[in-house]
């Protein structure tokens, strides 16, 4: 956009504090409004009538105020963009979540801007998936906008020089995004949001042409591309949750499976050491190659997430974890690390859900069934709240 405003009237700067001050709008009004079907189309239109409007603020009233409002004319009955024609450089949706994903914003806020604006979220599904008030939420997302228009983060791609050190924020807010498709916390929304897992693959993949060689960019779309393929069969038709070990794998997308798989083993075969989306990446390699539940590898699995803890000691990979190594130790073993969780993820449901079904292996059905209460209570999402409820109603 910025190229095209320059080309146009000839003026860097106006080009880019046009483009900063459209991008400001678009904040400000997709959310009230909806996102236009051509977005790339209407921030182009918006940034040309600013830049007229600031001609015609400074007076000048040249051959280059007539040649802007002869641009600004033309685009009102020529077509904007014709489909297909933008490079993967020049996607709108990515520079959009670049801005979104600034480093100048903190992560938690780049990953909720990120939602609202690319995701489409509400303020009150959001405010879910990050165990916070929807007011709170609010209030950080109003900052982040605030922010955005005064500093005039740029509405663009990051330059080559630039996008190894803004990658890995970036890849974060797009595994956010996946999850949230992948499992949708609002109540009232479908239980599994393609539109959302859609868009973040199709953007991780225009990630990986700007950086080929990385690693993680690669990790992360083998990740999805391996989560995706089990898509169809993780909801039942009554509309329940069916999990990993109780779904048809006959009718998972053969496709991606190979795609994915492909992609991990070209990670194996460069040598390097993992990062933490190649880590995951490989776990799910392990279960989707398993052509049965019983032949998963659980020592392997076990054996992955060891190496993701020393990357990520996080209460949830070792919650996980545990679920593992309940598969290869028992229930009992895994039970032990989950209750040590308990200070950490209080308010999170999956860890109740993990405790539920180790006390429910363990007979312990009084205490599962609270557990089970009270992953429910957490649950935001249809399909797995239908799940608990007959796992706990199953209960002796």
């Amino acid at each position: 956009m910025v190229a095209s405003l320059t080309r146009r009237f000839g003026d860097l700067d106006l080009a880019e504090e046009s483009a900063a001050e459209a991008f400001a709008t678009a904040v400000e009004r997709w959310p009230a409004d909806g996102e236009p079907p051509n977005p790339g189309a209407w921030l182009t239109t918006t940034a040309n009538r600013k830049a007229i409007d600031r001609i015609r603020r400074e007076n000048k009233r040249d051959a280059k105020h007539q040649d802007a409002q002869e641009v600004y004319d033309s685009q009102a009955t020529e077509p904007l963009e014709t489909p297909g024609a933008q490079s993967a450089i020049d996607d709108d949706r990515l520079r959009l979540i670049f801005t979104c994903a600034h480093p100048a914003l903190a992560m938690e806020t780049r990953v909720a801007l990120t939602l609202r604006l690319v995701g489409g979220l509400t303020v009150a599904e959001i405010a879910r998936a990050f165990l916070v008030q929807e007011t709170a939420m609010g209030q950080r997302i109003t900052r982040a906008k605030a922010k955005i228009k005064a500093t005039r983060i740029p509405y663009r791609v990051p330059t080559s020089e630039d996008l190894p050190e803004r990658v890995s924020g970036l890849l974060a807010v797009l595994f956010l995004v996946f999850n949230e498709g992948y499992l949708a916390t609002g109540p009232h929304s479908d239980p599994l949001r393609h539109d959302l897992t859609g868009e973040a693959i199709r953007l991780t993949r225009l990630i990986r042409e700007l950086l080929p060689d990385d690693g993680e960019v690669v990790g992360l779309l083998a990740l999805m591309l391996l989560t995706e393929a089990r898509r169809t069969a993780r909801v039942s038709a009554r509309g329940e949750l069916v999990t990993l070990d109780e779904q048809d794998r006959g009718a998972w997308d053969a496709a991606l499976v190979a795609e994915g798989l492909g992609l991990v083993r070209e990670r194996l075969a460069a040598g390097v050491a993992p990062g933490r989306y190649q880590i995951l990446a490989a776990i799910n390699a392990v279960h989707t190659s398993a052509r049965d539940v019983r032949d998963t590898d659980w020592s392997q699995v076990v054996a992955l997430y060891d190496q993701l803890v020393r990357l990520d000691s996080s209460p949830v990979v070792t919650l996980n974890r545990a679920i593992a190594v309940a598969e290869l130790d028992g229930p009992a073993v895994a039970l032990a690390t989950v209750d040590r969780l308990k200070p950490r993820l209080t308010g999170y449901h999956a860890y109740h859900a993990t405790r539920a079904d180790l006390l429910r292996r363990l007979g312990r059905s009084e205490q599962a069934r609270a557990a089970y209460d009270r992953a429910i209570e957490l649950a935001g999402n249809t399909a797995e709240t239908a799940y608990l409820t007959r796992r706990r109603d199953q209960l002796p």
